[in-house]
């Protein structure tokens, strides 16, 4: 079921009287909208054999912009009303100055649907989600008696908005989001060690909650605790890496994706400035970004400027082709808008960021891949990483991974790290497989202050010659 939709123009200010105030917000400038949301939330927490944290929020608002050139005036307020929208136009309406700009067209319209509209919400009642959590727990510490501590976190969100541009063009967007996160802390000899598990997306609160999911995150993460449990220190040197499929495509989206956004490139900041046309990746190396994946957490039906979402080529056999763009990028840069202008809120102004990127498949045996490999590090889990776009440096710590001599894989590792560059990387891809896989629906993606939900995926790769961080004497 749904709660009551968010209308503003129904309920709190009058359309026409909206409008007369973007247009003249936006009167002689190249763009702008009025971006109203309607955001609810709710996040359980179970720790430790108890309901430790229960924490729901509503947060209603709008944000006013008006573009010219490469300035942007944006105002925004709690207040739907049309006071509040007539001061924020006025704020906005100093970057256009003496005006001279040529309204963009807006968007084309779409009626395509990725994600359902139910409000996650409203599923279940709070007992039955504490419920779950609670059977959660018991179950990892029956499938385990060297189970310590058990962490869940059930979380459902529903965000409605409204966009309206100076033309009069309205569009409305429902996005649901639900996730279940899991931690396992295992001890033995006095030895403790974590595992991590979870997932979900724009889906309905049942498909996280269904027991069979729940089960098997848990043993998930009761697997990755154990492999720990028997890691020995990392080596350190240089050498060659074979990453998993699914989730470690999170190296792919921080050391290339990021430099592949509109603005960074406009402003000749990242590494692939003024590369495109130019082999910047090994043969055979497809890069996507692609918003339009049902269901997945990096997928926008529109984007937060109206534009629909799509499906990006960036790099295509090795070859740079696109970049990721918003609106006010794309008009800079004489390109077309390709449906990546997001913004965390109603606070804050869009801008050029990544939906669901993705290495495509190759041609290669997965097994044949790791065989291949004669002295190196195969990495299956990722933690957290750093990344500087100028240059595409970044360094990642792995969560699951293990040593491998001779094509067999051998005991976990712990402690290893992964140092390099993105450009370098992606010229020394050896091998791709044809497993492509996508993340389970834990992204998010940190940017200018702002955080949107993101998806990654890619197949089982090899990559020469990249520095590992270790304590292995």
């Amino acid at each position: 079921m749904r709660s009551g939709r968010f209308d503003p123009f129904n309920t709190r200010v009058d359309p026409d009287a909206a409008l007369r105030h973007l247009k003249a917000a936006t009167d002689g400038a190249d763009d702008g909208e009025l971006f109203l949301e309607r955001r609810r939330s709710e996040v359980l927490g179970f720790d430790d054999g108890r309901l430790r944290t229960a924490s729901f929020d509503a947060a209603e608002g709008f944000g006013l912009r008006a573009v010219r050139g490469e300035t942007s005036g944006y105002a925004h307020s709690t207040d739907i009303s049309e006071t509040a929208i007539r001061r924020a136009a006025e704020t906005a309406r100093l970057a256009v100055g003496a005006g001279g700009g040529t309204l963009d067209a807006a968007p084309p319209r779409t009626n395509r649907r990725l994600y359902g509209d139910d409000d996650p919400l409203d599923e279940a009642g709070f007992a039955a989600k504490v419920a779950t959590l609670r059977d959660i727990d018991a179950f990892a510490r029956d499938l385990d008696p060297r189970v310590v501590q058990v962490s869940a976190t059930l979380a459902a969100a529903l965000q409605e908005v409204v966009i309206l541009r100076p033309g009069g063009d309205m569009v409305t967007d429902t996005r649901p989001m639900t996730r279940l996160s899991l931690s396992v802390i295992v001890e033995e000899n006095g030895r403790r060690e974590t595992g991590t598990s979870g997932g979900g997306g724009r889906q309905p609160l049942g498909l996280v909650t269904d027991q069979s999911h729940w089960q098997s995150a848990v043993r998930e993460a009761l697997r990755i605790a154990a492999v720990n449990l028997e890691a020995e220190p990392a080596p350190a040197g240089v050498m060659d890496v074979v990453l998993g499929p699914g989730w470690p495509g999170i190296l792919l989206h921080e050391a290339v994706g990021h430099g592949l956004e509109g603005d960074f490139n406009r402003k000749k900041s990242s590494a692939f400035a003024g590369l495109l046309g130019q082999q910047v990746a090994a043969r055979g190396v497809t890069v996507v970004d692609d918003g339009t994946i049902p269901n997945r957490r990096g997928s926008i039906t529109v984007d937060d400027e109206g534009t629909p979402s799509g499906r990006t080529v960036l790099i295509e056999d090795g070859v740079l082709v696109g970049y990721m763009q918003d609106r006010q990028n794309a008009r800079l840069m004489g390109v077309a808008p390709t449906g990546n202008g997001r913004r965390e809120s109603f606070a804050h102004p869009p801008m050029p960021r990544m939906t669901n990127t993705i290495m495509l498949a190759g041609s290669e045996d997965p097994a044949a891949i790791l065989a291949g490999l004669d002295d190196g590090i195969y990495a299956v889990g990722f933690g957290g990483g750093q990344v500087d776009i100028t240059n595409g440096k970044f360094v990642f710590s792995c969560t699951e991974a293990y040593r491998v001599k001779n094509g067999r894989v051998g005991a976990p590792v712990k402690g290893a790290t992964l140092i390099g560059d993105g450009p370098t990387a992606m010229r020394h891809i050896q091998a791709i497989g044809t497993d492509m896989a996508l993340d389970p629906g834990i992204g998010n993606c940190g940017k200018a202050g702002q955080w949107v939900p993101v998806g990654v995926g890619q197949p089982t790769l090899r990559i020469g010659r990249l520095t590992v961080g270790g304590s292995a004497a």
